[in-house]
């Protein structure tokens, strides 16, 4: 939960979707635990996810922060 409202701007996780929220847990702790698996699959995995059962607008927001939790990992 930590490194996801760090790169989340603005936005606490109690102001996010359940949905939204319970999918950035998921991909990050598979970012974290399986650092094997290409960063770039387990985004699209996850958008994939949110396009069947999120909101449209929250695409970009879970690609956004996916993306700079990934480089951040990569930066480390």
């Amino acid at each position: 939960d930590g490194l996801i409202e760090e790169h989340s701007a603005n936005w606490k996780l109690t102001r996010m979707s359940a949905v939204d929220r319970n999918l950035l847990r998921t991909a990050v702790a598979e970012l974290v635990g399986f650092p094997g698996t290409p960063a770039p699959i387990v985004i699209n995995e996850a958008l994939e996810i949110a396009r069947r059962y999120s909101a449209p607008e929250s695409i970009n927001f879970l690609n956004g922060v996916l993306d700079a939790i990934a480089r951040a990992r990569l930066n480390s």
